[in-house]
């Protein structure tokens, strides 16, 4: 398989893409040596999205330390306004 451009794809496009390949999959309609290749190139959009949404995640959450040490987020919702 190919090398996928993950620097020109929205994560929008890739799970758009990645229900494609799914539906695809399901279907049974596709040749041995595509199925395989479909298999990759879900799998490398999977990891792309997961990876996304984890970022995502990481940006809307606070983190806070306690006096111990401890680390915790809190969801960025929760947080008040000084």
């Amino acid at each position: 398989m190919k090398q996928l451009d993950f620097s020109k794809i929205t994560f929008e496009d890739a799970l758009a893409q990645l229900e494609n390949i799914v539906r695809e999959l399901e279907a049974g309609k596709i040749k041995l040596d595509d199925a395989v290749e479909a298999y990759e190139k879900a799998t490398a959009l999977k990891n792309f999205c997961e990876e996304k949404l984890k970022n995502a995640q990481l940006k809307i959450e606070k983190i806070n330390l306690s006096p111990e040490g401890h680390i915790s987020t809190e969801p960025f919702d929760k947080i008040e306004e000084n």
